[in-house]
């Protein structure tokens, strides 16, 4: 039976929903308190589980793309209609936006928290960078730790790989590597809709650096793209 557009329209706002909640609430919730936070490597893990997880639950329903870039990558590279990517964005913008709510309703129960003084896991650079890199280092970064991540993808879910059974595990695992390197530079985003949802309820500057998270990991994407079309896996 063919899924239908709706059903795979739901499985990428769920699916990003549950990546920002998890992910960006380690940040918020569990991430640095006194000596009983989890810390970077906690929080890594926390964005790269989320994404196994998903994997393995909506996987064979939409993919599990859960991120704008990964789902222009496959239009790029000849894997996706633009219409259907259309649909998944909108799926995962909602989703991420559903994902920061809740984590605001349910932070917002301590009452030594504010949006203002604790955020909701948002990215930035220089002086909003958790480590205050320059817009330079956080672009660079972006736009890399998005090319990788995505060749990975695109090896992983491969016909030829013989080991596609596990490209959930793999693209997780990646996505905690990229974050033990990068959290400290932009806090990683590597997805432009885990940037907008807390954006959209922090202002400010989450706001006006909300670009970079649009553009850089785009552009990394089509890059991964072009070059697995045309170099790797060219036929």
């Amino acid at each position: 039976m063919e899924t239908t557009t709706f059903s795979k329209f739901s499985a990428e706002f769920f699916g990003t929903m549950v990546l920002v909640l998890m992910g960006c609430g380690s940040a918020v919730i569990a991430g640095s308190n006194g000596t009983s936070g989890v810390g970077l490597l906690g929080i890594s893990f926390a964005f790269g589980l989320s994404v196994v997880a998903m994997a393995y639950a909506i996987g064979h329903i939409s993919g599990c793309h859960i991120n704008p870039a990964i789902s222009i990558g496959m239009v790029v590279a000849g894997r996706m209609k633009a219409s259907e990517a259309g649909v998944y964005i909108i799926g995962q913008i909602l989703g991420a936006v559903a994902g920061a709510g809740i984590l605001y309703v349910i932070a917002s129960g301590n009452a030594d928290y504010t949006v203002a003084g604790n955020g909701l896991g948002q990215n930035g650079y220089e002086a909003f960078s958790p480590g205050h890199y320059s817009l330079l280092s956080g672009f660079v970064a972006e736009t890399v730790f998005t090319f990788i991540f995505l060749l990975v993808i695109f090896g992983s879910t491969s016909t030829k790989n013989i080991h596609g059974g596990f490209a959930g595990l793999s693209i997780g695992l990646s996505l905690v590597l990229i974050h033990i390197v990068g959290i400290k530079v932009t806090g990683v985003s590597v997805n432009p809709a885990r940037s907008i949802g807390p954006a959209l309820f922090v202002g400010g500057a989450a706001i006006s650096q909300l670009w970079l998270f649009i553009v850089a990991p785009i552009l990394g994407a089509v890059l991964s793209a072009v070059v697995w079309r045309s170099l790797l896996e060219k036929n």
